[in-house]
């Protein structure tokens, strides 16, 4: 069996891609998830750089360095964390029990090769989801506040605000507008 760790997937589609490929590759795939892909056969030189080059030009990256490998790991399963609907349990704890590690082990070296700490990256994350809820649902503030975790939606509405510039109904007002970034850190999301 190996296991193929892969950068940059980060939804469902990206998944369905990474498993059309590797089967397209005559590999027999047991699992695929964000940021991880198994199959059954142990992979040659010559395939995993195949596979890696097929990748790359989907816009991922086949990852070799353990290091790498954990933060992808750490990455995919913060933006799992972030896709739940509702309450939910601290990201710290999720991310102990999901990955098996102490927290702050994760943490250290998350901010190590991102730059970023793992708590900001969830906020980048999450104002992100509520952006496309905004632009693509009818959802009001608290059903929003809610489904992203929120305490509130005054909690929401602040670090919206502090994040975009922008209260979330001004943000809405402006309507379906493409490609509207974050003031500061979205680069790193």
């Amino acid at each position: 069996m190996t296991e193929l760790h892969i950068k940059n997937m980060v939804c469902p589609r990206c998944v369905m891609a990474v498993e059309t490929l590797l089967k397209q590759h005559n590999l027999d795939v047991l699992q695929v998830e964000l940021g991880m892909a198994q199959v059954t056969e142990k992979l040659t030189d010559a395939q995993q750089y195949s596979i890696s080059q097929d990748l790359e030009s989907l816009g991922f990256e086949l990852l070799s360095d353990p290091q790498t490998q954990l933060v992808e790991t750490i990455r995919a399963t913060v933006i799992e964390w972030v896709r739940i609907e509702g309450d939910r349990e601290k990201l710290s704890i999720f991310l102990q029990h999901r990955l098996a590690k102490e927290y702050s082990a994760l943490s250290k070296i998350f901010s190590q090769v991102r730059g970023i700490t793992i708590e900001r990256y969830a906020i980048l994350l999450r104002i992100e989801l509520a952006k496309e809820l905004l632009c693509y649902s009818q959802l009001d503030m608290a059903e929003i506040a809610y489904r992203l975790g929120y305490a509130s939606p005054t909690h929401f509405s602040a670090q919206f605000r502090k994040e975009t510039g922008l209260s979330p109904k001004a943000f809405r007002q402006l309507g379906n507008r493409q490609n509207i970034a974050l003031r500061k850190g979205f680069d790193q999301v």
